[in-house]
């Protein structure tokens, strides 16, 4: 059984190799940015997606649905329940499930505060977008993009009638002034003096940073989590598993003992269902999870993904059918 110095020790070095990874990409991040500028001048701040809580005071009863590509998703089939479902909060996609809502049913005509987030560098992230429900729907959905999202993506949901709306995604602000994001926001505000982006924890993973604009931009109490497992299910393949963004588990042995610590089996006692971390999702989990913990206490996190790995202090875990009925009867 790990102890907390284990958990901690194994947090920090998982945190160390994921920024050596991404710092990879450091030239990618700055070529995106540049090229993004004159757009990133133009368009519109995430700020903007802000609602006025005075005038509108009707948000503040609002809950959001943030929905990622978990393997639950298709288990418990929610997608289909929310799109027959008279749900009448706000919906938040992660752009890796936004064809396949759409082609489920969970379109901005049926829902119509729709949101689509994008958060990597990747130009294959254009593959979200590059569908004609996307061009069907476009001009029906508010996209949120960082500033290091590479420009053909953004351009390929701009053509499709998107409206872009910015951030920025912090992960080196406690470099002070030589940190990227202090410097790509001195930039940024050259020519947006006083509105600038929101700055966004991303958490490594879109999921994580959709949950933090749920609540910090668009203002959500409640925030329910579907698709959002950060771990796998029993039934994924291996061969899937370690493929998941782990070179260095394709060259392990299953039975090496390293190897069932990397990918450890742990149990979700509120959905009495067993899951599996890959390092990835270890990491993503644990950052979540603290920062639900951290979040303002009128946050209220709802896990309805049915599984997973995202439950403890400040989680209520809850049946999607569950939730959304609770909330119609809230309306």
């Amino acid at each position: 059984m790990s102890t907390e110095n284990d958990d901690a020790e194994l947090q920090a070095s998982m945190e160390k190799i994921i920024q050596k990874r991404h710092y990879e990409y450091f030239d990618t991040w700055i070529n995106n940015f540049v090229l993004n500028l004159e757009n990133i001048w133009k368009e519109s701040s995430a700020k903007m997606l802000e609602p006025d809580l005075e005038k509108d005071s009707h948000f503040l009863n609002h809950s959001a649905i943030v929905i990622g590509r978990g393997p639950s998703l298709k288990k418990q089939k929610h997608l289909e329940l929310l799109a027959n479902s008279n749900y009448r909060g706000i919906v938040v996609v992660c752009d890796g499930i936004l064809i396949e809502a759409l082609k489920s049913g969970v379109t901005p005509d049926k829902f119509p505060n729709f949101y689509v987030v994008t958060i990597d560098y990747a130009p294959t992230f254009k593959k979200f977008y590059d569908d004609e429900l996307v061009d069907k729907f476009g001009k029906k959905i508010k996209g949120i993009f960082t500033t290091i999202t590479d420009p053909e993506v953004v351009e390929r949901a701009r053509n499709a009638g998107i409206k872009i709306h910015w951030i920025h995604p912090l992960f080196d602000y406690n470099e002070g002034k030589k940190s990227f994001n202090y410097i790509t926001s001195k930039i940024v505000r050259v020519k947006k003096q006083e509105m600038g982006l929101p700055a966004i924890q991303t958490g490594g993973n879109v999921g994580t940073t959709a949950w933090f604009i749920s609540w910090m931009i668009l203002k959500c109490k409640t925030v329910a989590l579907i698709g959002i497992n950060h771990a796998w299910d029993e039934s994924d393949g291996w061969e899937k598993i370690i493929t998941h963004n782990n070179d260095l588990a394709i060259k392990m042995e299953q039975t090496d003992p390293v190897f069932k610590k990397l990918f450890e089996k742990s149990h979700n006692p509120e959905f009495n269902c067993d899951f599996i971390l890959d390092p990835m999702f270890r990491l993503y989990s644990m950052c979540l999870k603290e920062f639900i913990i951290r979040s303002p206490d009128w946050v209220n996190t709802i896990n309805a993904t049915e599984g997973g790995s995202i439950f403890g202090e400040r989680v209520t875990c809850k049946n999607f059918k569950q939730f959304l009925t609770d909330e119609e009867q809230n309306c």
